[in-house]
């Protein structure tokens, strides 16, 4: 080969040196467009180059609008919560925060890009800004303005060949990973009902934000029931596929029953921060009548728990069906409407608890609490409505050593024994425990003072039951006399 020809082939030293040209003059062209050149001219170029590209492409591209007519687009909602989390190699990044918000909010500021790998499928995001023309309004004084709107756009490009894979797994993920996202982040919210007097406005659920510290670990309960309910709200939530394929509704009952104090309140509390699910506390005595109260339960979101305390006392359920005689009179009267019911019966209850109306909603959590289960009506907590059944009793040695932990740091103690035995003869609630624990921070004193309160209550009991066994004898004196008579 002669010298001539060896100078015309270009060499390794002289491709790398023009490929680091063209790489150093593009660097320089698109820190010149970002710094002078106006937004509508570098979005217009972009898309020029764009599609100029494109016709020679084998790739598409999904373009995911930030609203579609009136109402917000949710892939594009749901792409920016996702890419914001995993944007670690973006190098423009939008950032604020409103008075209403806690935290610092990230996001993919505009004409910036992410690639995303799904499956070994690389796919690459953009987002877009474009400037829509100018509109003519008239102002209240009768000035005319015009005005300008961003629309945003979100855009997905990826070989054309993966398109259904796009579709059909990948969009569905990105949703919901976010949906877990905001589960994780969310603040819990614990609703109660807002009635009002007159049936022309509705009765509907208002909200405060849910900063009850419960949880498990801390909650002075007998270890395997703790263990019991925890495996069965784990295998609840994880269960909706098999839901579904049974025909049943994805919702769950549980019954907490026992004497005032022994911790059903904690317990939801525990739960909810466990599931990271909404309370929505329902006092039936405020709603109106069986519609009200469907209304009322339609509206509850999914992710959530239903709670209604004290349920043997909070309403006093009628039969199932109202009587023909009592019907009729309201009805002519002027005071029901044919079809409404003045009250909520136990029908329209149990509709919404097992019936049609069970099946509006995913993912629920129903529980009612109790003083006396005895007192309750069978058909409201039979399987199938009431799935678990816990009974809170009073305080146990497993649950008072928990309690110490929790309140005084220790888990150890000479008075120990004495009060665990002493606890095996008197009944006493937790809350009774938690109380005289919380009078002093010095542990010697505060079990001598627990010790005496089990005498007062040895002494309570005592006359109580004497009382008992007089008033038990006092009523046979009387009913034999009845009979001598």
């Amino acid at each position: 080969m002669s010298s001539t020809t060896k100078s015309k082939v270009p060499t390794v030293q002289t491709i790398v040196s023009t490929i680091g040209s063209v790489a150093a003059a593009a660097v320089v062209v698109r820190s010149v467009a970002r710094d002078y050149l106006p937004p509508e001219v570098r979005n217009y170029c972009y898309l020029g180059l764009r599609n100029f590209i494109n016709k020679f492409s084998t790739y598409v591209t999904m373009v995911i609008y930030e609203s579609e007519g009136f109402q917000d687009n949710q892939i594009y909602n749901a792409t920016e919560l996702y890419v914001a989390a995993r944007m670690s190699d973006i190098h423009f990044m939008k950032v604020a925060k409103t008075p209403n918000q806690n935290d610092i909010t990230v996001a993919m500021e505009v004409n910036e890009e992410f690639t995303d790998v799904f499956n070994g499928v690389k796919l690459y995001w953009s987002l877009v800004s474009k400037r829509t023309p100018p509109r003519q309004s008239r102002s209240q004084d009768g000035l005319n303005y015009a005005s300008r709107t961003d629309l945003r756009s979100f855009e997905l490009t990826f070989h054309r060949e993966h398109k259904d894979m796009v579709l059909n797994e990948y969009l569905p993920f990105v949703l919901k990973e976010v949906d877990k996202m905001k589960q994780e982040q969310k603040t819990l919210k614990l609703y109660t009902v807002t009635t009002n007097p007159s049936y022309s406005r509705p009765t509907k659920w208002t909200s405060v934000n849910l900063d009850h510290p419960a949880n498990f670990a801390t909650l002075a309960m007998d270890v395997d029931m703790k263990e019991t309910v925890m495996k069965d709200l784990d295998r609840f939530v994880q269960r909706r596929d098999y839901y579904r394929k049974v025909g049943k509704a994805w919702k769950r009952g549980y019954l907490l029953h026992g004497p005032p104090g022994t911790g059903k309140s904690s317990l939801i509390a525990a739960m909810a921060n466990y599931l990271n699910f909404d309370i929505y506390d329902l006092e039936l005595t405020d709603v109106k009548s069986n519609s009200e109260l469907r209304t009322l339960l339609v509206a509850t979101a999914n992710r959530s728990i239903l709670v209604v305390e004290d349920i043997d006392c909070s309403v006093n359920f009628h039969n199932r069906e109202v009587k023909e005689a009592e019907r009729a009179l309201a009805l002519k009267k002027g005071n029901l409407h044919s079809g409404e019911e003045k009250h909520v019966t136990l029908s329209g209850f149990l509709n919404y608890i097992d019936g049609l109306w069970s099946t509006c909603g995913d993912e629920r959590i129903i529980i009612f609490t109790t003083n006396h289960k005895d007192k309750l009506d069978p058909a409201l907590i039979r399987p199938g409505r009431m799935d678990v059944h816990v009974h809170m009793s009073y305080c146990t040695p497993c649950g008072f050593r928990q309690l110490v932990s929790n309140y005084l740091g220790i888990t150890d103690h000479s008075l120990f024994r004495q009060i665990e035995d002493l606890m095996c003869e008197i009944n006493v609630t937790p809350a009774e425990i938690a109380e005289q624990l919380l009078k002093n921070d010095y542990p010697d004193i505060v079990f001598d003072g627990l010790i005496e309160f089990f005498d007062v209550k040895r002494k309570e009991n005592e006359e109580a039951e004497a009382k008992a066994k007089a008033k038990a004898k006092k009523k046979e004196e009387k009913e034999l006399g009845s009979k001598r008579e």
